[in-house]
Order: C-alpha cells, then structure tokens, then sequence
C-alpha cells in the first residue's frame, strides 16, 4: 500500500507518504502567526491549514517521488484536536478520496504520537507508552496493535502545557517548552525544589500547582528581572527536573504493575532532553528496552499519522465518507 498522511490537528499542516518501504516524506508547514499571541488562536490556525494544505499535499508527493494516481489510501487525523483545523484536513481528505477512489483511514491523534515509534523501529508487544503533548499526559498499556489500555492521565494541565504556561511567565518565547529545555541545559536542576505533584498516585497526572508555584516563587521576589537574568537556566532546569520526576516515576510504576519490558516515549514532549536521559536511565536499572522517536517525529507530524494509516490499513480498519471530526479524547472512547 501507499498511504499519504495528512495532519492538521493544531498548528502544522503536514503531509506525508509511507509506502511498504517504509517513509517516503514527510513535510510539515509551520505556522508563524500565533507567536504574537503568545498561543495558538483557533480561527486563525484553520485558515491557515486551508491556505497550505494542497501545497504540502504536492509537496510530500514530489519528495517521495509518488504520483497522485498511485496513492491507495489517504490516513488523515480524526482528532483530537481544534474543531476547525481538524475540518480542514478531515474535509481535504474526504474530497480525495471521492473525487480519486481512496481508501479513507481516520487516525486517532495520540494512537498516531504512539505508532511514531514504528517509523525507524519495532518495538515488541506488549509496551507502556508514555505519551506526554502539549494537550495531552497519558499511560498506556499497549498490548498489540491498537488494543490499548489507559493506565492513567493529566487531571488538569498536560506536561506540555505547564512547560508553555511557564514559559510565559519566564517571558520566553511561545513555544516555550523547547525554549526552557534549551536554557535548562545550562543551569542547576537542583537550584529550587519545585512541587512534584499527585506522587501518592501510581498513574494519574497533575501539573497546574507547578505552574502556580512558579509564578508565587518570581513574585516573591522585588528583584525578578535581575534575578531572571542571572538564574534563567537555573529556574528552567528545577522546572525540568520537577515534570521529569514525575513523569519518569510514574513510567516506572506502569512498568512494575504491568510487567512490560519494553517502554516508549511519545509526543512532543518526548523531545525533551531531560526526559530522554532520565527515561534512559530508569529503563536501564529496569532492565527494559526504551524506544524514543526521532525529533522530527515527536511534535506533530504526518509520518505518524502515514504509519498509523498503514498499520490500520493492513488489518482492514478504513473509515466510510460519514466520519466525523472529534476535539476531545473522551470522544473517541
């Protein structure tokens, strides 16, 4: 089969074309526009994605050196995601397939954040993924292809979503979850000891008191802008280590309970320099294989989405033209 990919849940439009070679292409349009507001705005990421989208169509095609005519599915992000960027792409998807004859897959977000991990690689069955996204903080039991157990979620804010909201209180630039891994690099994961939520639970998540903490801790202070300026690097590390921990603690009680030996990280927080050294280090005192995806595959992206579409497509899970976009989790259950 030769699928093509397309992604439009948030602010990147991407496409991409995963064939039984394996990947072909994978392009992803960037969108500018948002930084201003400090976030993303809805309206303006839809039509942005409907400006886009046939363009980074061609491209992934030209890249992969695949025409239109020899495409035999089209896998397209069902959600979740923003309601309106997600119709764009559902809609374009739709409109191939009609006017082309394709086959239709729609793709569960976070299944496909999961499935990144069989782009360069094979990890075995079953797994716990840890998939952590700017919307997202999840566990999960994959015990075979798509046959998934939830272990526990975010209560609140997603680990992505409390590096963005400190960010801006750090007065980084959006987004800033790379912009904190960056100077936290540099600085002293030691310098303050942060809150590490919800320890007393095995699976669930929770990541608003940190930011809460964060901004009590600089308001505190009537020499932030100094304090800033020298300790940047510093506060970012503590930030780092305090989402970390967590996250790492809580991987390694799905591991004990589950019995697993093998893990994978998932998601755009996956990226995080901190979080793939200290997931090394845990899966080695574990004794566990750790699969982690390339940068490029971490962030939203349509190979995952490509390779999801794939793997469904082999097992007969295609969608009929009445497919419906979803912007929450809980409506995909």
């Amino acid at each position: 089969m030769n699928i093509l990919g397309i992604e439009s849940s948030c602010d990147e439009t991407a496409a991409a074309v995963y064939t039984g070679n394996g990947l072909r292409s994978n392009v992803i349009a960037s969108q500018a526009v948002h930084e201003q507001y400090g976030g993303v705005v809805p309206e303006l990421a839809s039509r942005a994605h409907h400006k886009t989208i046939w363009a980074t169509v061609q491209q992934s095609l030209e890249e992969a050196g695949i025409s239109l005519d020899r495409i035999d599915a089209v896998a397209v992000t069902q959600g979740p995601g923003l309601m309106g960027s997600l119709l764009v792409g559902l809609c374009f998807a739709k409109g191939l397939c009609l006017s082309r004859g394709f086959s239709l897959i729609g793709v569960n977000h976070m299944d496909a954040h999961i499935y990144a991990n069989f782009i360069d690689d094979e990890p075995e069955y079953p797994f716990v993924s840890l998939t952590v996204s700017g919307g997202h903080t999840q566990l999960v039991h994959v015990l075979g292809p798509f046959d998934h157990i939830l272990l526990g979620e975010t209560r609140d804010d997603a680990a992505g979503e409390a590096f963005d909201k400190i960010g801006k209180i750090l007065g980084l630039p959006y987004p800033a979850g790379p912009e904190i891994d960056k100077h936290a690099k540099g600085g002293d994961p030691q310098f303050h000891d942060f809150p590490q939520a919800m320890l007393d639970n095995r699976f669930e998540f929770s990541f608003s008191g940190l930011k809460t903490s964060v901004m009590y801790y600089l308001e505190d202070r009537e020499d932030r802008e100094s304090f800033l300026a020298e300790h940047l690097s510093d506060v970012c590390a503590s930030v780092s280590r305090a989402i970390t921990e967590v996250l790492v603690k809580k991987l390694e009680n799905a591991i004990e309970h589950t019995g697993v030996h093998t893990v994978v990280l998932a998601g755009g927080v996956s990226a995080n320099s901190m979080l793939r050294a200290r997931a090394r280090q845990m899966a080695g005192e574990k004794n566990c294989q750790l699969h982690i995806p390339r940068l490029a595959y971490c962030t939203d992206n349509a190979a995952m989405i490509a390779v999801t579409g794939y793997m469904m497509g082999q097992r007969g899970m295609y969608s009929d033209m009445n497919l419906k976009p979803y912007a929450n989790l809980a409506e995909s259950r």
